[in-house]
């Protein structure tokens, strides 16, 4: 217990100092990151909470947001199928499937594509066009190979009943269609081995839970003659049942939620999120983002059943937008 305490220290201390590392004093950064998809949160249970979900998610869910969680399984497989309907005609599927090797650990598997939409081709006018293309540019027609993915496997294990850890290894792609050299047809794509590490540690007090993780570490993708960083985040958040503090005797649990961000393309946000659990049969959840230009908050509701030894969930998160239409999520999952 005392080497796992230190281990804990360290942990902690590592991600505290991490922080400042390459901060820019009065900048927020924009614009220095690709493959920022990475960054979409696609889990309803998670949107629903404003993204405050680095401690509380568990199972499949957890390797989207903190690897740790994977660790937290009562069954021994866990199948979730996530989509959002993202802005700009943008969609994303997700998914996911974690199986409880019990005293090995728990091994899972996930996936992530996105689907732009309809994009147009441009390109510029050749001499003498000018009189013909008013706009300044020409249309090439629809583009069909502009998309992104990541697929990965995750391994988890809980060291103790307090301490999990756990680590992911994705292989991360986005192609950006093609551009039309001198030299010939070039493919504008870009594929990364991405890594992800997470710890959580239950303090046994009124259910406050806390957990840390580091998400999308990798070196840098050279476009032409520019490096470019993939989203690194890290996140530090913690989570507690009021419901403990309030009135230990009912049979509802109410959590809050709060995950501190740091991120190398932006300034620092929190996230903040609220879930009421009744009866393990309905969940309502509230959440609010801040430091960000489009979403604020967030809503959703998960509905549980069980038929014989299979636990079903069907959740749905609504997270309002700025100047975008607002988002829609919808997922799936199954335990047995």
């Amino acid at each position: 217990m005392k080497r796992l305490n230190i281990v804990l220290v360290i942990t902690v201390s590592s991600f505290l100092l991490s922080s400042p590392v390459n901060a820019q004093v009065g900048l927020n950064k924009l614009a220095q990151s690709t493959m920022n998809f990475l960054l979409v949160g696609t889990s309803p249970k998670a949107a629903g909470m404003g993204e405050a979900y680095t401690s509380i998610g568990i199972g499949a869910e957890g390797m989207f947001f903190n690897p740790a969680g994977l660790a937290e399984m009562n069954k021994q497989f866990n199948v979730v199928m996530n989509y959002t309907g993202w802005i700009a005609d943008i969609n994303y599927l997700s998914g996911g499937i974690a199986w409880n090797l019990e005293n090995y650990g728990v091994v899972g598997v996930n996936i992530l594509t996105v689907d732009y939409g309809t994009i147009i081709g441009t390109s510029l006018l050749a001499p003498g066009e000018e009189d013909i293309y008013l706009l300044g540019y020409k249309e090439t027609g629809n583009l069909s190979n502009v998309s992104a993915y990541s697929v990965g496997v995750t391994y988890a294990k809980a060291v103790s009943e307090q301490f999990s850890f756990g680590g992911s290894v994705r292989l991360a792609g986005q192609n950006l269609g093609e551009s039309l050299l001198s030299s010939g047809l070039k493919q504008n794509n870009a594929t990364k081995a991405v890594f992800d590490l997470g710890v959580r540690y239950k303090t046994g007090f009124k259910g406050f839970t806390f957990g840390m993780s580091i998400r999308n570490f990798s070196s840098n993708i050279k476009r032409e003659e520019i490096d470019e960083q993939l989203p690194l985040l890290f996140t530090l958040g913690g989570v507690v049942n009021l419901m403990e503090i309030i009135d230990p005797e009912q049979s509802g649990a109410l959590f809050f939620a709060a995950d501190f961000l740091h991120q190398n393309n932006y300034s620092e946000r929190v996230n903040l999120g609220l879930e009421y659990r009744f009866l393990d049969m309905v969940s309502i959840r509230g959440g609010y983002q801040t430091n960000r230009d489009l979403a604020s908050w967030s809503g959703g509701i998960g509905l549980y059943y069980s038929l014989f030894d299979y636990d079903i969930e069907v959740n749905y998160s609504y997270s309002r937008f700025e100047v975008f239409d607002s988002v829609s999520r919808l997922s799936l999952v199954f335990s047995f």
